[in-house]
Formats: C-alpha cells, structure tokens, sequence
C-alpha cells in the first residue's frame, strides 16, 4: 500500500485556517483516505474555533517524556503537539491534515520530507476584521499579527496556495479537491 501524504496548514492567525479544516472534515467525513489530525493544545477547548484536545503543562510534559507527539512546539505562550498516530494513518494510505505552525515548518519538513504545506494567504484587511471580530487579541496584538503576516516568506519545496477572501466555500472547495486529488492515487475511484 502506498504511503499517504501529509498536509501541513499554515497562515496567519485570523486566515481561517480552522474554519477551512472544518469545511473540509465536514465534506470529507465519510472519506476514508483524508485523516483530519486533532492539535493537542495547553489551552482550554474554545467550541466556537478548533477542535482541539486540551492538556494542561503537566499532561503535555507527560505525554512529550514518553514519546507520544510526532511534532510539537511553542507560539504565543502555548504548546501544541501532534500525535504519533499520524504516522499509522500515513502508513495505512491516507492523507493526513495537520494545523501547524509557520515558525515549525522547516522542522516538520525534516520530520517528514514529502509534506506538502498549505498556506492560507488572506488580505490585510480582511485579517483585521476578523481578528477583531473573534475578540481574542487586543488592537495592539492585531497590528502585531498583520506585521508577521506581511514578514511571511514562502518556503522552500511543495507548497499549496489557497486564498481565503471570498466565502468560505470558495477556499473551501480548493482545498477539498487539494486533499482529494491527492487521495485518488491512495484509494482510487469508481
């Protein structure tokens, strides 16, 4: 059976990333070759954005001590971690979908050499507004964000573009056929 591919989500905070992973679990639910992975995250479930397992600093240090994250590290004084059963899911055929992190990209790209990174690119204007509109950041924290957005610069190797101005169903869209072609070779179709 062949490998699957690793995707690895990438933008801005406020790009939509989470609403398009949602977009994308909800249309490919009943698609065995498109995993979707869960962020094991030290911040408390938020219902309304990703869906994420929450650990406190204890529970997170337990599981990193033994070996169960396949990638993890720190943004905005949290810690996220992927699990290792991305690496069964890919060795089973399927394309697997992680929310990663810009500042980690190069790492995962050692990690796992054949990962494709999805960069949801979004207009500064655009991005204000819907910082400002989930109420998490503070005006000052808003101007910071959109700096580090416009301080991207794209990596190096595969990289898919999805631009998320419009409506969520037109990135949406994309990137379901994005995962989906790519699953064709893995699971076919009839």
């Amino acid at each position: 059976m062949a490998e699957g591919k690793l995707f690895y989500v990438i933008g801005p905070s406020g790009s939509g990333k989470d609403s398009l992973m949602r977009y994308g679990r909800e249309r490919l639910a009943s698609d065995p070759g498109v995993v979707f992975a869960h962020r094991y995250i030290t911040r408390p479930v938020e219902l309304h954005w990703e869906n994420h397992i929450a650990l406190t600093e204890a529970e997170f240090d337990a599981r990193l001590a033994a070996g169960l994250f396949a990638m993890h590290w720190r943004s905005h004084g949290l810690r996220y971690g992927i699990g290792r059963e991305i690496n069964l899911w890919l060795a089973k055929g399927c394309n697997v979908v992680v929310n990663g992190s810009r500042e980690y990209l190069q790492e995962a790209r050692r990690l796992y050499p054949t990962l494709t990174a999805v960069f949801v690119t979004v207009s500064p204007e655009v991005l204000a507004a819907r910082l400002r509109a989930r109420g998490r950041e503070t005006e000052e924290q808003i101007a910071e964000r959109i700096v580090r957005a416009r301080q991207f610069m794209r990596p190096e190797g595969p990289l898919e573009i999805i631009e998320n101005d419009a409506d969520l169903e037109v990135a949406g869209e994309r990137f379901v056929q994005l995962l989906t072609h790519a699953a064709l070779p893995v699971w076919g179709s009839t």
